[in-house]
């Protein structure tokens, strides 16, 4: 069996940097293990599959780590849409609805910007049992949960992009990861990383879930419901985001860098 599969860059207008994801657009069922098999086998965050569902006029969506299925993910989302776009399976400008694990999502392009309809994450202050005011060095001023992660709020932005995590203790110490953020600088209002080695990756490039989390976690500190994000891992990515009630609009740009078939 051969299916085509393109690499895209996500949350990015430059090739090699934001986030990579591999999509594949299917016309036939596949199984969980030749999904999973495949996101293996392409070692990215994730890979998503698209499959169109004729009769309601959507689409089933899927993301897949190295490791495992998960319920939510921004980049790959993104990326989906653009290679939708680029092939012909939407036209620009018009809403692709997808069926996710996580309900119904909306995304469609205005322009060289990428607009997706995601849920807000709650997220309530709590202290963490183990790390504490100490994140590998550096002062945690503020803790919070969410479902599956942590958010730690460090000091400002260099202390984000200078943190240097121990990923076995990380591992240990999260059911799936841990978020560390701090105001932005520069045109940004806020900084972060993402770290999620319980998932199989142990940082990620930049993550849209994660700013579903922390776009809940700002308004609630600053009252701010518009954010200009900057995901600052070696690669880095730009998020503009926007609070709608219980909704987050989350913008942003992809890049095509990869295509072909894989063969199994």
């Amino acid at each position: 069996m051969k299916l085509a599969i393109t690499t895209i860059d996500a949350f990015t207008s430059k090739a090699f940097s934001g986030n990579p994801a591999a999509i594949c657009l299917v016309d036939q069922e596949l199984s969980v293990v030749q999904m999973q098999s495949i996101a293996m086998e392409m070692n990215l965050s994730e890979t998503a599959f698209v499959k169109r569902n004729v009769e309601t006029d959507s689409f089933s969506l899927r993301w897949f780590t190295p490791t495992v299925e998960i319920d939510l993910c921004g980049h790959a989302t993104l990326a989906s849409a653009f290679v939708m776009e680029k092939s012909g399976w939407a036209k620009s400008g018009e809403t692709i609805r997808f069926q996710t694990r996580s309900g119904d999502l909306l995304v469609k392009s205005d322009g060289e910007w990428i607009e997706m309809d995601f849920p807000l994450i709650s997220t309530f202050e709590k202290e963490h049992p183990f790390f504490g005011n100490d994140f590998f060095g550096t002062k945690i001023t503020r803790t919070a949960k969410l479902k599956g992660n942590w958010i730690f709020e460090l000091e400002d932005a260099d202390a984000v992009e200078t943190c240097e995590p121990d990923f076995a203790l990380v591992k240990n110490h999260s059911e799936e990861g841990i978020i560390i953020t701090a105001p932005g600088k520069n045109s940004f209002d806020i900084y972060s990383r993402y770290f999620g080695p319980n998932i199989g990756i142990d940082e990620d490039p930049v993550t849209g879930f994660a700013h579903c989390a922390l776009m809940d976690y700002w308004y609630k500190g600053s009252g701010k419901s518009n954010l200009k994000a900057f995901q600052a891992s070696k690669r880095g990515g730009e998020i503009h985001l926007e609070k709608r009630e219980d909704r987050v609009i989350i913008r942003g740009q992809a890049v095509k860098v990869l295509s072909g078939e894989i063969e199994f």
